[in-house]
């Protein structure tokens, strides 16, 4: 059954001041990266230019819907005690259990308001981010997979039957894997480094069970950057996107394949960044009536993540152009992708 949605016509945009506050010193995951953000989009106008969302707590039942009770209440905990560790790189202070609530609210928010038609579309700048988070624990810089709670808000709120994830982070987004790996009703496609952290991601998981074929990994090695990506994009990405016909398209969106990015090794430049969104919000407009949501995941330079969300921002708002490229490419060859995309194209385009 199809779901009749009106589309609206602004785009939405999330932030609380709450987010700054989930941060350590010395950490690549902390509060000068939506700090930055903030610096670019306010003077260039494009903050302005967006409708402001007031992100709330996510509802602590819906939340239990994709993370387990148990886990919520040990976030909560360490939180309350002042903060610690989940593992070797994903902290709480005494704001986190907080921020992350109103993170993951936020992003449902930002969905819900595309889908009674009062936006066209958002962008939700949150921090912690979400998509290592598994049902069972956090990992990777993340505590609640937001894009998850996402999803799960359209499918349970409006009776949506397909909602695609797209994941552009440079790292494999195990926890909505994880989380929907299972579900013929999400399907979760991934480009990222292989093998990088978190170690998943192998184009050959593809769901199981009733989900079989609604997960679709791209796994790509060291260096591929601008061409790479559109290929996939032609040749993969759009063909599965247009069989599935997602009524919602979700998009983690990391700046960290960019080829400046300390923490990874792919070579996107921004310019690739802007295709791969114009890309995406042509294929919301052409199969679900534009309806589409950006969530902030990674991205650890500061200068390429600004300029990488704002020209994300442009995309979402209609604008023609990219903003200035003050980086530029890499000047590095590309691998070839030919043995990826006849293994994807076998599994997923029979």
């Amino acid at each position: 059954m199809d779901v009749v949605l009106q589309p609206g016509t602004v785009t939405g945009l999330v932030y609380d001041p709450l987010f700054l506050e989930h941060s350590i010193s010395g950490h690549p995951e902390n509060a000068a990266r939506l700090e930055a953000i903030v610096a670019e989009l306010r003077p260039s106008g494009l903050w302005d230019r967006m409708t402001p969302v007031m992100a709330e707590p996510v509802d602590l039942e819906l939340l239990a819907r994709v993370h387990d009770p148990a886990y919520i209440a040990r976030v909560a905990a360490i939180s309350a005690r002042g903060g610690g560790f989940l593992d070797s790189d994903t902290y709480l202070v005494r704001a986190s259990y907080d921020a992350a609530r109103l993170a993951a609210g936020g992003a449902a928010k930002l969905t819900r308001g595309v889908l009674r038609g009062e936006l066209r579309n958002g962008i939700a700048l949150v921090r912690p981010p979400g998509h290592h988070a598994e049902r069972r624990r956090g990992m990777g810089f993340c505590l609640f997979n937001n894009i998850a709670v996402a999803a799960q808000a359209a499918l349970d709120e409006f009776g949506l039957e397909r909602v695609l994830i797209f994941d552009w982070d440079v790292h494999h987004g195990n926890g909505t894997q994880d989380i929907f790996y299972d579900s013929p009703q999400v399907m979760f496609m991934s480009t990222h480094q292989y093998p990088h952290y978190p170690g998943t991601g192998d184009w050959r998981e593809a769901g199981a069970g009733e989900g079989s074929g609604f997960t679709v990994n791209l796994p790509l090695p060291v260096g591929v950057g601008d061409a790479g990506f559109a290929r996939l994009f032609d040749e993969i990405v759009a063909p599965i996107a247009e069989r599935f016909a997602p009524q919602l398209i979700l998009v983690s969106a990391g700046y960290d394949a960019h080829w400046r990015d300390p923490l990874a090794g792919l070579h996107l430049s921004l310019r690739g960044y802007w295709r791969l969104a114009k890309g995406l919000i042509a294929l919301a407009d052409r199969l679900c009536s534009g309806r589409i949501v950006v969530v902030l995941e990674g991205g650890y330079d500061l200068e390429v993540l600004a300029l990488g969300v704002a020209d994300t921002c442009r995309a979402l708002l209609g604008d023609d152009a990219p903003g200035a490229d003050t980086i530029g490419p890499t000047e590095w060859p590309e691998p070839s992708l030919d043995r990826l995309t006849n293994a994807l194209r076998s599994r997923h385009l029979k």
